[in-house]
């Protein structure tokens, strides 16, 4: 297995297909080269995509926009609640909000949606069972970037965006075709190679296409290993609500 050379899917995650965006991408030199980027695949399709890069020959690296854990404290909590009686414990972030989500906030100053008390919990129970569909229940996470064959990440890139100095809010408005060209300028900068027209038109035409691309642009941080990971006093927490990998600032 060569671990010098990785393809990148990177999955905008939705509740419904169509408003799945999911880029493929070629990680090489320390640089990635954007092959495609689509808004609405389905499983099958994604699942096709993933076994022709394993065919391709290197390792696979899946970065999906959703959390892929929940609050160790909620689940502790819920198993013996009933009815009408209080849950003991009076601060609701730390019941609703995982560590990772309170390690973005500290660092970047921006709050990842709370899994426990949001709708975003949809989007993650549809990202973990696709991610169960693409490798029948054995893709691991990878927890450092020389991992094996076939692993997933967690990303947020808002996150990403910010912290590469970029546009990581208001893009997403119907018809802002302005935002999201400035923003594809500036990935290309960054080692985001964009070569074809088509994968251009679609990123400007869907900010869920374009949010893919910046799920491979955090794949990339990961693979180069300039993130942040879990400090030593919540490694095991993190294997238990998940993580997200952002760039290092």
């Amino acid at each position: 297995m060569n671990l010098d050379t990785c393809h990148i899917i990177g999955i905008d995650c939705a509740t419904q297909d169509n408003k799945r965006g999911v880029a493929l991408a070629r990680f090489e030199d320390n640089a990635c080269f954007i092959e495609s980027a689509e808004k609405g695949l389905d499983d099958n399709v994604i699942r096709d995509m993933l076994v022709k890069c394993k065919q391709d020959g290197g390792r696979v690296l899946l970065a999906l926009d959703a959390p892929l854990g929940w609050p160790e404290p909620l689940g502790g909590y819920l198993d013996k609640h009933e009815a009408g009686k209080k849950i003991p414990e009076d601060d609701s972030h730390k019941l609703f909000r995982r560590a990772t989500d309170r390690f973005i906030k500290d660092t970047y100053g921006i709050q990842s949606l709370d899994v426990g008390a949001d709708r975003i919990a949809r989007t993650a129970h549809s990202a973990l069972k696709l991610l169960h569909y693409l490798g029948n229940g054995l893709i691991p996470l990878a927890q450092v970037e020389h991992f094996q064959e076939t692993a997933a990440i967690e990303v947020y890139p808002a996150a990403t965006l910010k912290t590469h100095n970029l546009i990581y809010k208001g893009y997403k408005k119907p018809g802002d075709v302005k935002t999201r060209d400035d923003i594809l300028k500036n990935l290309e900068k960054l080692g985001i190679a964009i070569e074809s027209k088509d994968v251009r038109s679609k990123s400007l035409e869907s900010a869920d296409a374009l949010d893919a691309i910046v799920c491979v642009l955090a794949g990339m941080d990961f693979l180069k290993k300039d993130v942040y990971p879990p400090p030593p006093e919540l490694e095991k927490l993190a294997v238990k609500e998940g993580w997200i990998w952002v760039k290092r600032k």
